[in-house]
């Protein structure tokens, strides 16, 4: 890939201003997409000999496609100028791999405009993995941040490469031909368009990278020790045990051969390509170790080894320096104080990891944190016989992320179902984006721990403490099937691998026990199902015929969605005749049907559904559960997971009179510092800017003050406390309501003073009656900003009956929001009353919504209240607090964390 016209041929036309500080901010390790790392930053005079390097490998055809001539070297002049940027109106950004330079991309303002000229160029042995988009999107991000507009090109014709790269990101380019050369122009802001290129292509490299990591075609185990109490002698020995199908190279400094497989001092005296090593060492050999990989060219690293960032502060450093160092040289690291990694896909089989039993091969995805954790976890998946397709262990994740394997299940063909062993979120925004995309066309079941005690420092990496409330608004908003427990979450995991998805929440319940089917009955109730019809009880002698034809009765009853049969042989019966019996009957069924058969718990082998080659449970096979109650809860999650795949997305739009830019502007000329409460007027001017108009008021100190402002505003006024304390106090909230006559307006103002102890009085326009409503964004460490809605009052605080969405907000969450809290009802003519006009509440919050994710500075919005009547939803009061944003921000130009 090749850069265009050289825009530092114009800079006599640039204005001048002062040199920008180093913007540290867009340094970046980023994906391209083969999967390999490389590091971006700007450019710096340091760079003269790299960029000259650099140029010196640039091919004929790559040079004259940039400068429009052949132009075989760099003269002085040029160099200092390329070198020499002032980060505002000149920008150039380099892309490293290792110590050399592998392309280049930069802008040059033209004179005074908002518009500046575009280039890049990419090394000839590294064209064709996407770096030039990457360059273009962040090029784009840093003119948006100095104030440009727009970016012009100049691209000979026959450049293809060049001119697909600007036509496939996303932005609307006008094309002018001019002789041989096109003339490219368009607008830099991210449109949803460029947004939605940028996520999948980010979607496709670091599935890649991922790929890399679990399909090697070759593994060296460093640290491999004859030594069967070392954790490199067990990783080399479940490597060899699970029938790897390439090269498995033991490295050791002394021994000739472990476990009988020829043994070498180094990786790098390994004669053949590595593509993954797994770290067995101590961890001060690690630098060692990582150095002789990356000789090697070693594409991914799997860090068995501890005492990294679990240790502390000096931990911690090591182990940021080994990912900065891994990501700058192209390679991804799984860990430190990783289990491992397995793909058990016949192709690869691949344990590379210290567990030694494994569960057979099958659809469902496996990650986990934690790795004293994760042997237990793939003990009990191999005990219930769930199939796994592959797992990872990540240890410390400080670098590969649940999310990084979210976005390679993703497009998996081999994965159906996704599980979580979280402790953390490392970047909990894109978590909520990546999983809900996963999320609507295969199930994500969490675990997520650390819900009433911290994580312990380290564990988490660079991750922010993180609020419940956020974690559960997330999770539901995302589709993500949470549980409380392992148990849970293999019991979940157990029916949606192996059963349709139930269409719908009524539930038939088949069984030879009285009181097991009146168990299942009250648990379905609880759970907020339905009774197809009253539970079918067989009783003990029933025959394995009758069960079949019972099972088969309720499956073919269109009032029934899902099926429940517990069923207790008697102790002189042999049940494989009824479970042939049941499998018989739920075989082809597009129902899903759970049992207790036996009270065992998985799979048992008489109600599995075999290929025939590796003996695993298949799609089909029948779960079964210890007790009625575990059965109907797994249930009762596919339930509400299918009602939540079967809602609309939604739209994500800006309504209309929402601008963002006037919000911006007015937020940066505030300048806000670690805290800022905006006045009233700065309030009122921010929610404007949205379209959020607060019914007209005026601060008063006298009552003569008060009068005058009644008269101003016009019309019935109400006057309240200024220092909110109305928000709380029954006899101070929305008091003297309908006031119009100047003697009862001034006595109002006497008598809110002598009650509230402050002179400062709100007199404000009467909005219509409604039912009082909370809006508010609440700043939350790690998510960002949530949107926060509730009724108003003393009892809705005392219970915390509040929903939360994270933004942005797309029309059906706006819809659900206001849906949400307990008391919502009370909206939606609850006995009778009169409907409040849930539009204009669903309105209100998308606005919010939007405030809140363009501008991150809002810490926090409180509208209250907010008045919900039958037409329209009027807000009266108002508090806005600004603060530097919080967390790991999921916008902008495709990054690493």
């Amino acid at each position: 890939m090749t850069e265009t016209a050289d825009p530092d041929a114009i800079t006599a036309e640039v204005r001048a201003v002062p040199d920008a500080p180093y913007p540290a901010h867009w340094e970046a390790d980023v994906v391209a997409s083969d999967g390999a790392t490389a590091h971006l930053r700007p450019i710096s005079t340091d760079d003269a000999d790299a960029v000259v390097a650099f140029h010196g490998r640039l091919s004929d055809r790559t040079r004259y496609f940039r400068y429009f001539s052949p132009y075989p070297q760099i003269p002085e002049r040029d160099l200092k100028n390329f070198v020499e940027v002032d980060h505002h109106d000149r920008v150039a950004l380099v892309l490293w791999l290792g110590r050399e330079i592998i392309a280049i991309g930069r802008y040059v303002r033209l004179a005074e405009s908002p518009a500046a000229e575009v280039a890049f160029v990419v090394r000839d042995d590294h064209q064709g993995r996407g770096l030039g988009s990457i360059l273009l999107e962040h090029l784009a991000a840093a003119a948006r941040e100095c104030g440009l507009t727009r970016f012009v090109a100049e691209v000979l014709t026959e450049n293809h490469q060049m001119v697909r790269v600007f036509r496939e990101a996303g932005f609307e380019v006008s094309r002018a031909l001019e002789g041989s050369t096109l003339h490219l122009e368009f607008d830099v802001a991210s449109t949803s368009r460029a947004r939605e290129v940028q996520l999948s292509r980010e979607q496709r490299a670091e599935a890649r990278s991922v790929a890399n990591v679990l399909t090697p075609r070759s593994v060296a185990v460093v640290g491999a020790s004859p030594d069967p109490t070392k954790i490199g002698h067990v990783v080399l020995a479940n490597l060899l045990r699970g029938g790897f199908t390439g090269p498995v190279y033991p490295v050791h400094p002394e021994a000739r051969s472990v476990l009988g497989v020829r043994a070498y001092p180094s990786v790098t005296d390994i004669p053949d390509d590595v593509d993954l090593a797994v770290l067995a060492v101590p961890p001060d050999e690690v630098p060692g170790v990582f150095d002789a990989c990356l000789s090697k060219g070693v594409r991914a690293l799997v860090v068995i080894t501890s005492g990294f960032g679990e240790q502390g502060p000096s931990g911690l450093a090591a182990q940021r320096e080994l990912v900065s160092d891994a990501r700058a040289n192209g390679m991804r690291v799984v860990g430190p104080s990783a289990l491992g990694v397995i793909n058990l896909d016949a192709k690869v089989s691949l344990n590379a990891s210290l567990a030694p039993h494994l569960p057979p091969p099958g659809r469902v995805g496996f990650f986990c944190q934690s790795g004293a954790l994760g042997i237990q976890i793939l003990a009990a998946a191999a005990d219930r016989r769930l199939g796994l397709s592959s797992f990872v262990s990540a240890g410390n994740r400080a670098d590969l992320s649940g999310n990084d394997l979210m976005q390679y299940w993703d497009t998996d063909p081999d994965t159906d179902v996704v599980l979580l062993y979280l402790e953390s979120f490392g970047n909990p925004r894109k978590f909520a984006r990546v999983a809900r995309r996963l999320a609507r066309t295969k199930p994500v079941i969490a675990v997520k721990s650390g819900r009433h005690v911290a994580v312990a420092p380290g564990l988490a990496g660079s991750a922010q403490p993180i609020d419940e409330a956020a974690v559960g608004a997330v999770f539901d908003q995302s589709g993500v099937i949470r549980v409380d427990s392992v148990d849970e979450l293999f019991d979940a995991a157990q029916l949606l691998a192996h059963q349709p998805l139930p269409p719908g929440p009524r539930v038939g319940i088949v069984g030879n026990s009285t009181a097991l089917g009146i168990l299942a009955a009250d648990v379905v109730l609880a759970q907020g199902l339905f009774l197809a019809r009253d539970p079918v009880d067989l009783g003990t002698a029933a025959g394995a015929e009758e069960l079949r034809a019972a099972v088969a009765d309720m499956l073919a009853d269109d009032q029934c969605d899902a099926l429940v049969v517990v069923f207790v042989p008697a102790i002189t019966t042999d049940p494989t005749d009824h479970a042939r019996a049941l499998a018989d009957a739920v075989a082809g069924a597009d129902k899903p049907v759970v049992s207790t058969f036996l009270a065992s718990e998985g799979v048992p082998e008489v109600l599995t559904v075999s290929n025939g080659e590796d003996g695993g449970p298949q799609r089909g096979s029948i779960p079964s559960y210890p007790s009625p109650e575990r059965a109907v809860l797994a249930l009762s999650r596919a339930v509400r997971y299918t009602q939540w795949r079967s809602r609309p997305v939604g739209d994500f739009v800006v309504p209309e009179g929402v601008d963002v830019e006037a919000a911006r502007t007015l937020v940066d000329d505030i300048a806000p510092a670690p805290r800022t409460v905006l006045s009233d007027e700065q309030a009122d001017a921010l929610l404007r800017c949205v379209g959020v108009v607060v019914a007209p008021f005026r601060r008063v100190r006298t009552a003569d003050d008060a009068v005058a402002a009644a008269r101003e505003l016009g019309g019935a006024v109400v006057l309240k406390t200024a220092d909110r304390s109305w928000r709380h106090r029954t006899d101070l909230r929305g008091v003297h309501v309908g006031l119009t006559e100047s003697t009862a307006i001034s006595s109002a103002y006497d008598q809110l003073v002598e009650l509230s102890g402050t002179d400062e009085v709100y007199v404000q326009v009467q909005a219509p009656p409604g039912i009082p409503c909370v809006v508010e964004i609440r700043d939350d460490p790690s998510f960002g900003s949530l949107v926060s809605f509730g009724l108003a009052g003393v009892v809705g605080e005392l219970l915390g009956d509040r929903a939360y969405r994270a933004t942005p907000l797309s029309t059906m969450d706006a819809a659900t929001l206001v849906r949400a809290p307990r008391a919502a009802p009370l909206l939606d003519g609850y006995r009778g009353a009169r409907r409040a006009d849930l539009p204009a509440l669903e309105d209100l919050v998308l606005r919010i919504g939007v405030l809140a994710d363009a501008i991150p500075e809002i810490r926090s919005l409180v509208i209250d209240p907010v008045l919900a009547a039958d037409r329209g939803a009027h807000p009266t009061g108002m508090t806005v607090v600004l603060g530097p944003p919080p967390g790991p921000r999921d916008a902008g130009p495709r990054r690493l964390r």
